[in-house]
């Protein structure tokens, strides 16, 4: 942990700005410096306590104070950044020394390891197989930092680095430092915390933010670098690379306790979600579109590649305009058809406007052609540093950029199933539920054929709310993508029945695959075990 005693720098601030030209700041002192000027033009009273002359704050009125606090505060998260960029400079300055095998907690290191310990490349093969890892964005009650303050932290880091550049001139590194000092006094100037509890669609863009700053570029990234040290510490092996990284989201699906969450709040979460990785293939699709200036007599492609693109301009509507656009151009061709379908299903998943890609698979089918047709053809780097990193986004993030959990409770579940009951039986009340008849009457309701024709129009409200929840897993699941959904977390279970009371809601809102509804469930269900018993 980095201890930063601001009694030290008194006076550190003119050192620095006649310094700052030069890379040999020190990144905390920098940005300490430079806090400081911005504090003490802003509020000139806390600028001695900050230097350390003097920690009497009687002198300071309130609004002082809290400005004085507020600096603080900024100062520690300036300082973690400064932190966290010491830590990289210091694993990038290893890895240029010694080989970044040696860096640890790296791909490379961790194959390097297995590779002289004798592991089989099969082995890895059955991992790579295998291997799922999930992580969750939630929308922590403990979070209020906004996300604009996240955003300025995050360029003060990118231009930390900018500042270390050695190619910079003294001008340059001076225009750097601007930028720092302007990003440094807009935090200063910017409300740090929420003032209120924020909407759902609030806490949707904020767990988006990562995604758009780090996550849609860094896991391709990832998996290029288990790629790049799997063929080299295992070279002449084959390894097919899958997305073992893949991201779940609790936000706009977790409606336990929480009235704000309701079916309509939880569509629109799945439309932002899927809208954020259709638009970031988009960008990336048009960065294609410029880059692949591969004419077919460079560079002719293969017959199947060929055959492929004949059929996409015939069904594009613009045939004709791409071929003049692009003429003798296949590839860029291919990627302006790709770029027709993906705006077709942008507009059906903002608008409800019906064609594009029915699915995510098809658009990684259509990046895997353009992959491995360039690759046939004798340009495999090409292939691996511009095609093959959207692929592997689309295969990682499809068209919902996580896969969004949902969350009840079963006292939900069991009023609804008891609604249920009472419409099939006519009875006044449900058997107990730990009673023989109760299972056996979920038993049973598993084990027939779904009446697709049962209306539920008589339901409660709630009743009709908590299926409407299990039927939009099924429409979204068809319209949207078929992983757009991680699973059905059921809060406070006690029992079997239970759980098979989820399942028998899930097949009456038709969410089992099989048309008869007994036999394949598509929506996990997840016991929360939240008793002793």
């Amino acid at each position: 942990m980095m201890h930063y005693d601001a009694g030290a720098v008194a006076g550190l601030a003119p050192r620095l700005e006649q310094s700052a030209t030069t890379s040999s700041a020190n990144p905390s002192d920098l940005l300490f410096s430079l806090l400081l000027g911005v504090a003490a033009r802003h509020c000139p009273d806390i600028a001695p306590v900050l230097r350390g002359e003097t920690s009497d704050l009687s002198h300071l009125n309130p609004q002082s104070q809290a400005r004085l606090f507020k600096t603080r505060n900024i100062w520690f998260q300036l300082l973690s950044v400064a932190e966290q960029f010491a830590e990289m400079r210091q694993r990038r300055e290893t890895e240029r020394e010694r080989g970044d095998s040696v860096v640890k907690g790296t791909f490379a290191n961790v194959i390097a390891e297995a590779a002289r310990a004798k592991a089989p490349p099969q082995a890895l093969r059955d991992l790579i197989a295998n291997l799922r890892i999930r992580p969750v964005i939630t929308a922590h009650p403990t979070e209020a930092k906004r996300v604009t303050v996240l955003e300025k932290l995050r360029r003060v880091y990118r231009l930390l680095v900018e500042f270390e550049q050695p190619r910079y001139t003294q001008r340059e590194r001076a225009g750097v430092i601007d930028a720092l000092r302007d990003e440094i006094e807009l935090l200063w100037l910017t409300g740090e915390l929420r003032l209120e509890k924020p909407a759902v669609e609030q806490e949707v863009y904020w767990g988006l933010h990562f995604f758009h700053e780090t996550l849609f570029d860094g896991v391709p990234e990832l998996l290029r670098k288990f790629d790049a040290a799997a063929h080299r510490f295992y070279p002449g092996e084959k390894f097919q690379v899958t997305p073992f990284f893949q991201f779940g989201s609790w936000i706009g699906g977790d409606r336990d306790g929480n009235p704000f969450v309701t079916n309509a709040v939880t569509r629109r979460a799945l439309r932002d979600n899927a809208l954020a990785s259709m638009n970031y293939y988009r960008e990336k699709l048009i960065g294609l579109l410029r880059t692949l200036s591969v004419t077919g007599e460079a560079l002719a492609p293969p017959p199947a590649f060929q055959e492929a693109l004949t059929q996409d301009l015939e069904m594009s509507g613009d045939g004709a305009g791409i071929a003049q656009r692009n003429p003798g151009e296949p590839y860029r061709q291919f990627a302006a058809c790709m770029l027709i379908k993906l705006d077709a299903t942008i507009a059906r998943a903002s608008r409800g406007t019906p064609g594009g890609y029915p699915g995510a698979s098809e658009l990684i089918a259509d990046l895997r052609m353009l992959e491995d047709a360039l690759a046939a053809s004798g340009c495999a780097g090409l292939a691996a540093r511009h095609v093959r990193p959207l692929r592997w986004a689309a295969e990682t993030f499809r068209f919902s950029t996580v896969r969004l959990d949902l969350r009840e409770n079963t006292t939900r579940t069991t009023d609804t199933l008891r609604a249920l009951w009472k419409q099939e039986n006519g009875e006044a009340e449900p058997p107990e539920l730990d009673s023989p008849r109760w299972r056996s009457w979920l038993e049973a309701g598993l084990a027939r054929p779904r009446d697709p024709e049962r209306s539920f129009e008589n339901l409660p409200d709630a009743a009709r709310e908590t299926l409407a929840t299990f039927a939009l897993v099924a429409e979204m699941r068809e319209n949207l993508d078929r992983e757009a959904f991680g699973a059905f977390v059921l809060s406070m279970t006690r029992s079997v029945p239970d759980i098979l009371g989820a399942y028998l809601l899930a097949k009456e809102a038709g969410v089992f695959l099989d048309a008869a509804g007994t036999e394949i469930c598509a929506l996990p269900i997840v016991p929360l075990f939240e008793t002793i018993d």
